[in-house]
């Protein structure tokens, strides 16, 4: 029987990811999960977001996003600074534990797929259908 794509997509997404939480586990971090992952990458691409803004682009509330980034806080990965422009605002920002993470898990993506040197192909086709037929923007919300 063959597997429709997009649940075979859905299922090699699943396995990556599992993999990598359980290795994140392995090198002490079990607590995060992939709405952090998510949140942390954002800060440290961005270099720190407001909370409403942090929301917006997980697509979840602003108290979702509150809870997250508290949790953020509490393990050392994100912390508050003021905002350059607005003196009412407050940005999140990644600490250096935060953006170790996220240069971590790049390598661990990097190992796990190096297993498979047909990605490639994959890749390819997949950026190219994403690319003719998205919007732009990042479709993924995260998934605790």
């Amino acid at each position: 029987m063959s597997i429709p794509l997009p649940l075979l997509l859905s299922m090699a997404f699943r396995l990556f990811t599992d993999r990598l939480h359980a290795r994140l586990a392995d090198e002490g971090h079990a607590e995060i999960r992939p709405a952090h992952g998510y949140a942390i990458s954002r800060l440290v691409t961005t270099g720190g977001e407001t909370a409403v803004e942090l929301a917006g682009y997980l697509g979840v509330t602003k108290q979702g996003a509150a809870h997250i980034i508290r949790e953020l806080e509490t393990w050392g990965y994100a912390e508050r600074a003021r905002h350059p422009t607005d003196g009412r605002a407050q940005l999140i920002v990644a600490t250096a534990r935060g953006r170790a993470l996220v240069a971590r898990v790049a390598e661990i993506w990097a190992e796990e797929e190096s297993h498979m040197p047909e990605l490639d192909t994959v890749r390819t086709a997949l950026r190219s259908y994403v690319d003719e037929n998205g919007d732009g923007r990042t479709p993924m919300r995260p998934v605790w």
